[in-house]
């Protein structure tokens, strides 16, 4: 989740990228991560963000860093898609960069 309080939660770039991680090697679900940062972000209670599957399906992104981690040899995979306004690259090493396009276009 993204806090002011928490090290591994630091902005990319001038307020418009944000960086936040997850553990690949543990139950830690790249999916719960994304919208707990993203409700962070916007300070809204999770529950009131429109539904993941509505950008990309939970289980399929889930599944993903899953297999890429059970896989030595099958390197470090990144997958992009837009989220409640945030452009979101999750990859499969634990690291989530959630980048704000309005922000980028305004400097």
């Amino acid at each position: 989740m993204v806090s002011a309080d928490d090290d591994t939660d630091t902005p990319a770039s001038a307020d418009s990228s944000y960086v936040t991680t997850f553990d690949p090697s543990t139950d830690d679900q790249p999916s719960e991560r994304v919208v707990s940062a993203v409700a962070s972000l916007r300070d809204e209670d999770p529950l009131e963000l429109s539904p993941l599957y509505d950008a990309v399906e939970p289980e399929a992104l889930d599944a993903l860093v899953d297999h890429a981690n059970r896989v030595d040899e099958a390197g470090t995979h990144r997958l992009w898609f837009a989220y409640e306004g945030f452009d979101i690259g999750v990859q499969s090493d634990g690291q989530i960069e959630i980048v704000d396009p309005t922000a980028e276009s305004a400097t």
